[in-house]
């Protein structure tokens, strides 16, 4: 009998769970490109473009995960092979949108230069896997659970600003807007109060989706573009233009993917437990390769780096399905949608005020979990870590509250000077070296979850992910 990771089910079984985790990481998958747009201000048509790209991305680097793909480098064959085979859906993270969206609104780089900086960044890093183990001392909890905090506090202003109608809409901060996005924002509040098991994962989706109903009886909902957009189109590397390599750029990308591998390494860790298959140290390097491997997809489908999902591992946990192939099903799902770009364009048609009330509630839960992450690290018990996180937060946070703070910094440095979460992530680093805090264990990142991982609550029978 095979071990229940690598069993098969049959086809209806493995269609319709498959389908159960593409809806559960759905909302946390177009949220990210979303996000992108509205910040450079894109088309609705390269918004649609950008949702695409990402399903098509997601899948592809879900396959990659589930299946593996042994390169046969080094002794004994499978040391140089991708991907750790388990019951994993892959992502895009959050770790990487503020970093991504300074280098993007930099002249002359645009989206190309994020695309290049992730293409440089998962081939550089990809050799550094085997060091994963010693960054750990390095990247404490305290630096993940301050850069959680980070990232929820620095998005939390694009939220507000979607729910009162979208930046520079003539309507801004009108009755409607504030109804619909806190009547979504009641709808996610019901279902997870209420739902129970693959429900209440989804809560953010439902919440979503009957916030856009509503608005649609309301004629407050534009589908010309959806209209108008072909019935089918695939998605094209380099759709935006050829990668474009700067050296901050790709530092800061660099950067985002050493806290991306730290995370996962936990996630992977936890999910091997879960369905009776322990990682070991060379199951762990394939799993991380294949999240360098994402980035480098990522930037050649024009999209972002990739992790682990934890609402998906809370699914496996629910459901207590472990086949692997369930994932392969959904990443095949994820590669099929995105063939088809009025799906995308009715996805990108979302109103602002409603995705403003789902974002208030993923946003928030991305800074809570950075809280608690930071809670077990024991800050009451530590005062050096206490002032790491005290000046984190305050150099971090410094782009937000000041655009002009930097303006005489030499330009070459904008993608970190323009991205506070890069800012607050470096100085956490650099004063967790000076002043040696925050010792981290095994244990203790074993219950960390990736930062974009956190908006989704888990399910009720048994709570896993973070």
């Amino acid at each position: 009998m095979p071990h229940p990771v690598d069993h098969v089910p049959p086809a209806g079984a493995l269609g319709a769970l498959a389908f159960q985790h593409v809806l559960t990481m759905y909302a946390g998958a177009i949220t990210v490109p979303l996000l992108v747009a509205s910040a450079l201000h894109l088309s609705a048509q390269d918004t649609a473009y950008l949702v695409s790209a990402d399903l098509f991305a997601c899948g592809l680097v879900t396959l990659l995960q589930c299946l593996g793909l042994g390169l046969g480098l080094g002794r004994g064959g499978d040391r140089g092979g991708v991907g750790i085979r388990l019951p994993i859906i892959m992502g895009v993270t959050f770790v990487g949108v503020m970093p991504a969206i300074a280098i993007a609104s930099q002249p002359g780089l645009g989206l190309p230069g994020v695309y290049g900086a992730a293409i440089a960044a998962g081939l550089i890093v990809l050799p550094l896997v085997p060091l994963v183990g010693r960054l750990r001392r390095v990247l404490t909890p305290t630096v993940t659970g301050t850069a959680m905090l980070l990232i929820g506090l620095s998005l939390m202003g694009v939220a507000v600003d979607w729910a009162a109608g979208g930046q520079g809409a003539a309507d801004y901060g009108a009755p409607v807007h504030l109804l619909l996005s806190g009547g979504t924002v009641a709808v996610i509040l019901l279902v997870t109060r209420l739902g129970t098991g693959f429900l209440a994962n989804c809560a953010i989706l439902t919440g979503m989706a009957a916030g856009y109903a509503v608005a649609a009886a309301m004629g407050l909902v534009d589908f010309s573009s959806a209209a108008a957009a072909p019935v089918l189109q695939l998605v094209t590397p380099f759709h935006f233009g050829l990668p474009l390599f700067d050296p901050a750029a790709i530092a800061s990308m660099v950067v985002v993917l050493l806290i991306t591998l730290v995370e996962s390494s936990g996630m992977l860790t936890m999910m091997g437990d879960m369905v009776d298959r322990p990682v070991t140290t060379r199951d762990l390097s394939r799993g991380l390769r294949a999240d360098c491997l994402g980035a480098v997809i990522g930037g050649l489908f024009n999209s972002f780096p990739y992790t682990s999902y934890a609402q998906n591992i809370a699914l496996v946990n629910m459901t207590g399905v472990r086949s692997r192939f369930v994932c392969v099903g959904a990443g095949a799902m994820m590669l099929v949608l995105a063939l088809f770009p009025r799906l995308s364009a009715l996805v990108a048609a979302v109103p602002p005020s409603v995705l403003g009330g789902a974002a208030l509630v993923l946003f928030g839960m991305v800074a809570a979990s950075g809280i608690r992450s930071l809670a077990a690290a024991g800050l009451d018990r530590s005062r050096e870590d206490l002032l790491v996180v005290a000046i984190s937060l305050g150099v971090g946070l410094i782009p937000t509250f000041s655009d002009r703070f930097f303006a005489a910094a030499p330009a070459a440095l904008a993608p970190f000077t323009h991205s506070g979460v890069l800012l607050g992530i470096v100085t956490a680093i650099l004063l967790n070296i000076i002043l040696g805090t925050g010792r981290a264990t095994d244990s203790a990142f074993a219950g960390e979850s990736d930062i974009h991982n956190q908006h989704v609550p888990a399910p009720h029978a048994g709570h896993a992910g973070g």
